[in-house]
Formats: structure tokens, sequence, C-alpha cells
């Protein structure tokens, strides 16, 4: 007798990963809106370059906070509940900031806005990944990511018909992040729990209820066996089974590419915009112009990544990016160094962004969501992206340091060389995903 193929329900699939990115999109409006802001509150707080840094970076420290925060509820509660609580903390930091009247104030909300966003970095990803089947996980996942894009591209767009409303912009910058907050709290109450998190709860009746509406009975089935099989009764996730023997070599190559994704040097480009182009004599409306401009070149690339990232794969797209970026960077700083016109150093600065979009920014985050076991999946994510947020965090401190000690075209030597060694870790110890259910990865590359 002929085994019944499997089929999904595309439609809920797609909307529930929607939904659930939506915390992406947050995330991509607390990344931008400091890049807008910047200016203006260099003058009201009087900022030197490090407490520029601090202030900019005290958002990671938050972030590392979120992580260990999501990694315990998601093991022990659930992924839906964390998600509720990144979009509430997310709302309520972004009104109080709007209304803070002190630098200690700025940073300490600031801090509590990194919360909502290490939460969501860390959920959203793995969430849309426990709930897609593999032939269209990275594309999933990509969403997210897509998310997030919008959400600085949108905010960008905000921030620069803001400029021109007076010394208090930076107010409204921050403040309109209440409503897409909202939207992703009421998105959230919708959403299934994860069905991978329900069967490693016991909730194996809630978990086929779930999986029914995603596919056919035969992909149930089978989903349901494979879960079965990873899970080992009576091990609680802990810090000592992410680094035990048999998942460590997984775990260390997700720490590394998460830190890589920060070190490679993009988000300097991100989140100080203003001064890097301010080097090079352009304007505040032409250095918020440019944030935009880099908005769509993220936009158009992500969009290239998703259609790619299930076909040509992922290990493929990372190596591309890491070594062009590599290149990139050398150019942008020799240009940088040697005062060319802002009109070309902007076609560098946006094909850095163009090859960081097709792939470090989306991979990272699917590979992450991937290479874990089921029974551990929440805590190792946790340590991978807690490493992430570490190093965005050193990488966005330094670079005003840097940039006064060195001039703003000094790092972008050091982040070159960084990129040419992230390609090579990345052809040796990364291994291709694209194509296998997250417990057939479990099998290939942690038990073997």
């Amino acid at each position: 007798m002929k085994e019944e193929k499997e089929s999904f329900n595309h439609l809920y699939i797609i909307g529930i990963s929607f939904i659930s990115a939506l915390g992406g999109y947050l995330f991509g409006f607390d990344f931008a809106v400091i890049s807008g802001a910047l200016p203006f509150l260099r003058i009201n707080f009087q900022l030197d370059a490090w407490w520029e840094g601090f202030l900019t970076g005290s958002l990671a420290l938050g972030c590392i906070l979120g992580c260990v925060i999501a990694g315990r509820i998601a093991d022990r509660l659930g992924r839906r509940p964390g998600l509720m609580a990144a979009a509430i903390i997310f709302a309520l930091s972004s009104l109080a900031i709007a209304f803070c009247s002190s630098l200690t104030q700025f940073v300490a909300l600031r801090f509590i806005a990194g919360i909502g966003v290490g939460m969501a970095s860390m959920l959203c990803p793995m969430y849309i990944a426990e709930i897609s089947p593999a032939k269209v996980r990275g594309r999933n996942v990509a969403i997210n990511q897509l998310t997030v894009v919008i959400g600085i591209l949108v905010t960008n767009l905000v921030n620069y018909f803001l400029a021109d409303s007076g010394p208090d912009a930076w107010r409204w910058m921050f403040g309109l992040g209440v409503v897409p907050s909202v939207i992703f709290l009421i998105g959230v109450l919708w959403l299934p729990e994860s069905p991978r998190w329900l069967m490693k709860d016991g909730q194996s009746k809630k978990a086929r209820e779930v999986l029914a509406k995603i596919g056919s009975a035969n992909f149930v089935e089978t989903t349901v066996k494979s879960i079965s099989k990873t899970l080992v009764k009576g091990q609680k996730p802990s810090l000592k089974a992410v680094f035990e023997k048999s998942v460590r070599p997984a775990v260390i190559v997700g720490i590394i590419l998460a830190v890589f994704q920060q070190f490679c040097g993009i988000n300097v480009v991100f989140n100080y915009t203003s001064t890097i182009f301010e080097s090079v004599g352009a304007d505040l409306n032409r250095q918020l112009f440019e944030t935009v401009s880099i908005g769509v070149v993220n936009l158009f690339f992500t969009l290239l990544a998703m259609w790619q990232v299930d076909r040509l794969g992922r290990k493929p797209l990372m190596l591309i990016g890491s070594l062009g970026l590599s290149v990139v960077y050398i150019v942008l700083a020799f240009l940088l160094q040697n005062h060319y016109p802002a009109g070309m150093v902007s076609v560098f600065v946006l094909l850095a962004i163009g090859l960081y979009a097709i792939s470090l920014a989306p991979v990272t985050w699917v590979l992450i969501s991937e290479i874990f076991p089921n029974q551990i999946r929440g805590t190792a994510s946790s340590v991978a992206i807690i490493s992430l947020w570490g190093a965005y965090f050193i990488l966005v401190f330094t670079f005003p340091v840097l940039a006064k000690q060195l001039g703003t075209f000094g790092p972008f030597y050091l982040y070159g060389a960084i990129c040419l060694l992230g390609f090579l870790f990345i052809k040796f110890r990364v291994k291709e995903t694209k194509g296998q259910t997250l417990e057939e990865l479990e099998e290939n590359l942690i038990r073997h």
C-alpha cells in the first residue's frame, strides 16, 4: 500500500510565523531608533565618546538578561508566555523613555527595553523553527529577519520625517514604539504553543492538535514519532546539559557564529550612520537620508535571502557574505581615510549592507534555531544569543572610542580581518542544514 504523502496548511503556517515575527519588528525598531535619535541625544545629554558608546550599548546589556529570562521561560512555561512578556516590556519601556528626564533614566530604561529585545530575538526564530516543516523552515525563520528589516526601515523613515520637529524629536521617535508593541501582544494571544515544547511537557494530545492544523495526518504521526525519539525522560534543561560532550560541538559553532555576526562590524554602520557620514562632511539631513537608503537596501537583500536560503542553502550564503564583507570593508576604510565624497562612501556602505542582509543577518538566526537538540533548545539558544548580545555591546561601545583614537576609518580594517577569519571558520566547521527536520539534524549533528 502506498504511503500517504505529507501535505501542509501553508497559509496557516505563514500566518503564525508572521505574527511571531512581529517580535522581530520590535527588535528592528529598538535597534534602529538610536541611529536617528543619537544626533539629538548628543546635544540633550552632552555625550562624550565613552557615554555615546555606553548609551548605545546599554540595549545589549538588557538583551543579555532578556535571553537568560527567555531561556528559562521557554523551557519551563513554553514559548508563548515569553513572547507575551516581551511585548509588554516593549510597550512600557517605549513610553517611559519618551518621558525620561535624565541620562541615568534613559540608560536604565534602554536597558529594560533591551530585556524585551533579548527575549524576542531568542524566542521568535526558535518558535518559528519549531512550527515549520523542514522544506520551508529556513524561509519561515527568515521571515523574522524580514520583520526586523522592515522595523529598521520604517523606524528610519519615521526618524527622517521627525527630524525637523525640534530638539525633543527623539522623544517621539522612542514613544511611537508602543503602537507595534500592542499589535504584537494582541497577535501573540492568537498563537498556539509550540508542539515540540508541548511534547516535551507531556502534553502530546495538545501537540497533536497543533500539528494537525499545520499538516496532514501522516505529517502529525511522523513528527510525533521523531520528537518522541529525541526526548530523554527525566532530563531537565540545564547549563550542564548544554555543555555535555555530545552537544558541545554544536553549541561552540552556535556561539562562534553568533559572536561573528556582531564582530563582522555591520551594526556599527546601522547604529553610527550619522558618525560615519559626518566624517566625510555630510550634513544632518544627508546623514538621516543615508539611514533610509540603508533600510531600503537591507529590505531588498533580505527578501533575496528568503528566496535562496532553502534553495542555495545556508553555508554558501554565509561564505559569500563573509568574504564579500572582508573586501568591501577594506575599500570602505580606504575611502573614509582619504575623505572621498559621501556619494562614493554611500555606494560601499550599501554594498556592505546588501552582503550582510543576504547572508549573516538571516542565516545566523536560522542556524541557531536549527542546530540544538529539542530537549535543550531553549537553554542552548539563550547561551548562543547571550554571546551575540555580549559581542554587540563590545562592538558598539568600542566604536566611538576607536574612531576617536584611530579615525572613523580605522575600525573597518579590523572588521575586514575578522570577516576573513569568519569565512575560514564557516568553510571548515559549519555543516549544511537545509531540507532536514530538526530531529534529523539532531541525529546527524549531535549523535554522530
